[in-house]
C-alpha cells in the first residue's frame, strides 16, 4: 500500500493568534519548504520506498478530527501517536502546550500530522483543509491518517516535502498502521529495564531502539495526560482518558462534594504512587506481610496458654535426646555393627563424651525454672515479624544442640590431626617435605632415627584411625542433621524476606504491566489499503518476575560447593552455618 511523497521543501510560519477552524479549499495557504527532519544531513535525498510505522491508540480511533500530536523516531522511521488535539484551536497555544509537555518529560513532542474521521466530518472539503496545516506545524514527514465513513478500511499518506535530488526515484512509501493500547503501554515496564534510555540524558532520541523508544515515550508523556478533551482548556486533546466520561463525571462531583475526603485520598495515592516501583512495593509487601504472619504466631502462641505447654514439654524432651545419646555411646563403646575397635581409645572417648552429657543434663534442669519466661519473652518478639522469631527460635535450637556440636568439634578435631599427621608422615616415607614458606612440597633427605621414629608413628596412627573416624562419622551426621533443620529455617526466612509478592500479584491480576514483548496481530490486509496491526503485550513469565524482581537476601549462610563439602567432610574441617571472613567461595 503506497504512500505518495509529494516533493516540496518547507519553512514554518510565525505563530498565529487567531483560532483554526475548517475553511474551504480556496483559503488554505500554500505550503512552503520544511528544513529536513532531525538527524538528515541537510540536501541528502530521501530513501525510496521506505516502510513508515505509525503507532495510533486505539482510543483515538473514534476521536474527532483534528491534529495528530506525538514522537517521531527517525531511527525507526516510526512515528509514536499519543494524543488528538481537536477543532477550534489557536496554534501559538498548541505550540506553548507541547512545550510545556517536551519541559516537563523531556521528549520530542511535535505534531506529526493531521487525522480525520469523515463519519462525523460531513463536508468532503476537510480532506484538503486539513493538509494545509502542514504549513504552520511543519513536520518531515507529514503523516495524514483518515478513516472512511461507513467503512472499516483506513487511508494512510506520508507527505514529503523535500525535492528527490534523482529523478528516477520512486516517490511512494510503504507504511504500516499500528494499534496500541495507550493505558497499558502508559503503565507496563518493558524488560529489561536497560534497553530502555537514559532519563537523565535530555530526550535521548539516538538511545531509543526498538519498542523500548515506543514504551518510553508513552510513559514519559504523562505530562501530556493531564487532561482530557471534556476539560475546560484552550486546547481539547483526546487519548486514553476519553474513555469513561461517565467515570471522570463523578471523579469531578466527588472532589467539589467532598474536600476533605478528597485530599485524604490525594494523600494515600500520593503514598502508593511513591511506592510504585516495584522493588520499593515489594520491600514494602514483605514487610508488611512479615509483620501480619508474626502478628498470627503471636495470637497463637498466646492463645491457650500454649507457651506454658511449650516450656513444660521442653525438658521432657531435652531429657529423652539425652538419653538417646547415652544409648548411642553406651553402643560405641561396645562392638558397634561388629567392628573391632581399639578397646582403651574407645573407653576414654566414650566415657569423655558421656560425662559431657551428664553435664548438659544438670544444666538444662538448672534453667528449667526460667524456661517459661525465655519462651514468653521470645514469643513476644514475634511483634516485629514472622522472620524475628524464626531466627530467635533458630538461635535457641542452636544453644539445645551446644553439647552435639562440642561432640562433633571434638570428633573432628581428633579424625583431622589424624590424618594430616599421616599425610606428613606419608610424605617422608618418600623422601619429602611440606615446605610453609613456598606452600609446595619439596625434597628432603632423613636419618634413620626419623625414619624409625615415623614408621612407629605411622602405625599408631593407622590403627587408631577407625575407632576416631567411627565417632567423627556419628557426631558429623548430628550436627549435619541440626544445620539441615536450621537452614530450613534461614530458607524460610530468606524466602520471606526475599520472595516479590507484589510483583508476583502484579503479574497475576495486571500481567501487562511487566512486558517481556509485543506480538503483533494482522487487523485488515487489502490491496490498495495500509497494513493493519494490533500490538498486544507479552507479560513477564513468573520464573523471570522472581529472578528479576527478587530482593537482596540478608543471609550469612555458606553456599558451599558439593565438591567442597564432601572434601571438608573428608579431611576433618568444621562447617559452620556461617560464613567466615576470608572464606573461599568455591
Amino acid at each position: 500500500m503506497g504512500l505518495v511523497s509529494r516533493g516540496t521543501a518547507a519553512a514554518g510560519l510565525g505563530p498565529a493568534r487567531a483560532a483554526v477552524r475548517p475553511r474551504p479549499p480556496d483559503a488554505v495557504p500554500n505550503l512552503i519548504s520544511t528544513p529536513p527532519p532531525e538527524g538528515a544531513a541537510p540536501g541528502s535525498s530521501r530513501i525510496p520506498s521506505m516502510v513508515l510505522k505509525a503507532f495510533f491508540p486505539t482510543c483515538c480511533a473514534s476521536a474527532d478530527s483534528g491534529l495528530l500530536v506525538g514522537r517521531w523516531v527517525p531511527e525507526q522511521s516510526s512515528a509514536v501517536v499519543l494524543a488528538v488535539v481537536h477543532f477550534p484551536f489557536i496554534p501559538i497555544q498548541v505550540k506553548e502546550l507541547l512545550a510545556q509537555v517536551q519541559q516537563a518529560s523531556r521528549v520530542g513532542v511535535a505534531v506529526l500530522g493531521t487525522w480525520c474521521h469523515r463519519r462525523q466530518e460531513p463536508e468532503e472539503s476537510l480532506g484538503h483543509f486539513l493538509e494545509g496545516l502542514g504549513a504552520i506545524f511543519s513536520h518531515e514527514p507529514w503523516l495524514q491518517l483518515c478513516r472512511e465513513r461507513g467503512s472499516k478500511f483506513w487511508s494512510c499518506k506520508a507527505t514529503r516535502r523535500q525535492v528527490p535530488t534523482c529523478p528516477a526515484t520512486s516517490g511512494e512509501d510503504q507504511v504500516m498502521l499500528v494499534f496500541y493500547d495507550q493505558r497499558k503501554v502508559l503503565l507496563s515496564q518493558l524488560h529489561p529495564p536497560a534497553a530502555l534510555p537514559d532519563r537523565q540524558a535530555g530526550d535521548a532520541t539516538a538511545s531509543a531502539v526498538g519498542l523500548a523508544a515506543v514504551f518510553d515515550t508513552v510513559a514519559r508523556s504523562e505530562a501530556l495526560f493531564r487532561s482530557d478533551r471534556f476539560d475546560e482548556g484552550p486546547v481539547r486533546l483526546s487519548h486514553w482518558q476519553s474513555e469513561g466520561v461517565e467515570a471522570s463525571i463523578l471523579v469531578e462531583l466527588a472532589k467539589w462534594a467532598a474536600g476533605p475526603i478528597c485530599l485524604l485520598l490525594t494523600c494515600l495515592l500520593s503514598l502508593v504512587s511513591a511506592a510504585s516501583a516495584c522493588r520499593k512495593a515489594n520491600m514494602l509487601v514483605s514487610v508488611l506481610l512479615d509483620v501480619a504472619l508474626g502478628l498470627v504466631l503471636l495470637s497463637w502462641l498466646h492463645r491457650k496458654d500454649r507457651i506454658g505447654q511449650l516450656a513444660d514439654a521442653l525438658i521432657p524432651v531435652a531429657d529423652h535426646v539425652a538419653e538417646e545419646l547415652q544409648h548411642l555411646l553406651q553402643w560405641l563403646m561396645g562392638a558397634p555393627a561388629g567392628l573391632k575397635m581399639n578397646r582403651a581409645l574407645d573407653q576414654v572417648l566414650g566415657r569423655f563424651f558421656l560425662y559431657h552429657i551428664h553435664l548438659w543434663i544438670g544444666y538444662i534442669h538448672l534453667m528449667s525454672p526460667f524456661i517459661e519466661c525465655i519462651l514468653w519473652h521470645v514469643g513476644l518478639s514475634a511483634c516485629l515479624g514472622l522472620t524475628v522469631a524464626l531466627s530467635i527460635l533458630s538461635d535457641i535450637i542452636a544453644l539445645l544442640t551446644f553439647h552435639i556440636y562440642c561432640f562433633y568439634v571434638y570428633g573432628a578435631r581428633l579424625y583431622c590431626l589424624k590424618i594430616y599427621g599421616l599425610s606428613s608422615l606419608w610424605r617422608l616415607f618418600r623422601g619429602k617435605k611440606w615446605n610453609v614458606l613456598r606452600q609446595r612440597v619439596d625434597s628432603c633427605s632423613y636419618d634413620l632415627d626419623q625414619l624409625f621414629i615415623g614408621t612407629l608413628l605411622f602405625t599408631i596412627l593407622v590403627f587408631l584411625l577407625p575407632t576416631t573416624a567411627l565417632y567423627y562419622l556419628v557426631f558429623t551426621l548430628l550436627r549435619l542433621l541440626v544445620v539441615t533443620v536450621q537452614g530450613l529455617i534461614h530458607l524460610l526466612v530468606d524466602l520471606v524476606n526475599s520472595l516479590p509478592l507484589y510483583s508476583l500479584g502484579l503479574r497475576l491480576c495486571r500481567p501487562y504491566r511487566l512486558a517481556a514483548g509485543v506480538k503483533f496481530r494482522v487487523l485488515e490486509h487489502e490491496a490498495g489499503s495500509p497494513l493493519l496491526l494490533l500490538m498486544q503485550i507479552n507479560p513477564l513469565s513468573y520464573s523471570r518476575v522472581v529472578h528479576t524482581y527478587r530482593l537482596p537476601s540478608c543471609g550469612c549462610h555458606p553456599k558451599h560447593s558439593w565438591g567442597s563439602l564432601c572434601r571438608k567432610l573428608f579431611f576433618g574441617e568444621l562447617i559452620y552455618p556461617w560464613r567466615q571472613r576470608g572464606d573461599k567461595q568455591d
